[in-house]
This record gives C-alpha cells, sequence and structure tokens, in this order.
C-alpha cells in the first residue's frame, strides 16, 4: 500500500449524545448488566470525540436521544446512506426497534434524502461499508448476527452499488463494523477470524494489501474505527492498532471511550457518516 495518498478528505457525521444510556439488557456478549454505567463521564467522552472531529475540519451532526432508547448512541446502527440515499434499519432485536423510524425522520427532515426501512433484518452502517474508491464504488456487508443476507440484496437494489456479502462466524464480532473498517476510499484494515474461510479468500482477493489485524486489536475494538483518509480515529486501548495503520502512512488519533463500550460499541458504532 502506497503511503503518499493520505489526504484526508472532509467527511459529514451523525451523533447521538448517550444522555439515557445504560446497560440494562445484554443483546451482545459485550454487555455486563451487573456493572453500572457511570452516565456523566459517557457523555463526557462522546463530547470529547465529538470534538475530535471537529477539530480535524469533519461537520458533525446530532440527533437527539430518546429515554426509552438507551442504545441510540450507536448511531452508525440507524442507517447507510450513499450518494444522498439512505438504507433504513431494521433491528433485529426489540429493545432496539424505535431508533429506525428516529433515524429515518432525521434524514427526511435534515437532509431531504431519500429514505427507504429495510424490509429484511439489518442494523445500518453496523453491517455496511463503503469504499468509493474501490472498484468503481463498492459495498462491504456482514451477516451471520445481526443482518439477515437478504438485506445485502435489498441495499443493493435501493442503493444502486454492488454489494459483496462476508460472513461473520465469531459472535464476539457480531457486527462488521467491529471486524472491518476502511480506511480510505479504496483500502481496509480487517481480522480475518471474524469471517468464514469462503469470506476470507474473498477479502484476500479484494483487498491483498489491507492491513491484518489480530485477535488483540479486535478485542480492543481497535477495528471499530473512524477514519478521514489520514487520521485513523481510534479507542485508547487499541495502541497495537493505532501502530499498525501508523506504519501504512495513517495517523492514529486516540480517544477513550471505554464507558460506551460497555454496551458493546465503540468510536465506529456511535459515528455514522452522511454520503452525499
Amino acid at each position: 500500500m502506497s503511503q503518499t495518498e493520505r489526504l484526508p478528505r472532509k467527511r459529514t457525521y451523525l451523533m447521538c449524545p448517550p444522555e439515557h444510556f445504560t446497560v440494562d439488557y445484554a443483546i451482545n456478549p459485550w454487555m455486563d448488566t451487573s456493572v453500572p454505567v457511570d452516565s456523566g463521564l459517557a457523555l463526557k467522552q462522546w463530547a470529547i470525540l465529538r470534538d475530535t472531529l471537529t477539530d480535524l475540519g469533519h461537520a458533525v451532526h446530532v440527533i437527539d436521544a430518546k429515554p426509552e432508547l438507551p442504545d441510540m448512541v450507536y448511531a452508525a446502527n440507524g442507517a447507510f446512506s450513499v450518494d444522498g440515499i439512505v438504507y433504513g434499519a431494521r433491528f433485529r432485536y426489540p429493545q432496539r426497534a424505535g431508533e429506525a423510524a428516529e433515524h429515518r425522520k432525521f434524514y427526511e427532515t435534515a437532509t431531504k434524502w431519500p429514505a427507504t426501512q429495510g424490509q429484511s433484518v439489518n442494523e445500518g452502517e453496523g453491517d455496511f461499508a463503503y469504499l468509493p474508491a474501490a472498484y468503481g464504488g463498492m459495498i462491504l456487508a456482514g451477516h451471520g448476527f445481526r443482518t439477515e443476507p437478504a438485506a445485502h440484496l435489498e441495499a443493493q437494489e435501493i442503493l444502486g452499488r454492488p454489494v459483496i456479502s462476508l460472513q461473520l462466524v465469531d459472535p464476539a464480532f457480531y457486527h462488521l463494523d467491529t471486524a472491518l473498517a476502511a480506511l480510505d476510499d479504496r483500502h481496509i484494515t480487517y481480522y480475518p477470524e471474524a469471517f468464514s474461510e469462503a469470506s476470507q479468500r474473498v477479502l484476500r482477493q479484494l483487498f491483498p494489501d489491507a492491513v491484518i489485524a489480530d485477535r488483540v486489536d479486535a478485542e480492543a475494538f481497535g477495528l471499530n474505527l473512524v477514519s478521514d483518509g489520514r487520521h485513523v480515529i481510534l479507542n485508547t486501548e487499541a495502541r497495537a492498532m493505532g501502530e499498525k495503520v501508523r506504519a501504512h502512512g495513517y495517523e492514529p488519533v486516540h480517544v477513550e471511550l471505554g464507558e460506551l463500550k460497555r454496551g458493546g460499541g465503540s468510536v465506529k458504532c456511535v459515528v455514522a457518516e452522511l454520503r452525499q
């Protein structure tokens, strides 16, 4: 991978403050209902992440939090947008189902983009990643735990971009964004063992120059990152992953998100990208 191309591109993001964030139920292996959440600390960490993104020159929109939706802080799960077209989530678990309507309302009022709620179960950017400069514009999509394979075909028809379907096999990495991330418009990083053997072969063929993560990186949520093409924002536990991306010419930027990790998410889960 050439290191002469590491130029940031201004992005537009969507976030939701953890004003009502709690862990009162467990719908992924990382959630522990026996450990109380420090809501003040969660809000402080979230604000530092938001400020980090704006300080890097990116625009951040904020969607209002709802008391009855404690996981709404994980804004990446509400929808997936490409070219100003929105494919809305249909959550697997009833505890999060109400988030889909809130996100659809945001897109329809704030961006005026057409928004279609999926008929198949899908969890937005949790299981979709877009690479606009890879093979003319490609969507990578995960299934196995939280998104149905049928959602991949549905997204392809709605968004008009080819979708590559990848099977997740390790419940610790229940969303694509815990096992794979876009580093820029055509390069990725991923943890191979989170995927089926067939999906690993597909990834090796499509992305022979990918940055390969190990289980330590993945368990530190080092792949749950946000990148603008140069700056790679990761949580503070993912120091080894930060050094790996640095070795490939990117600039790691670490933020502390330990309180939000209690819900099974880190940087990427908290940040949706709005793609015009």
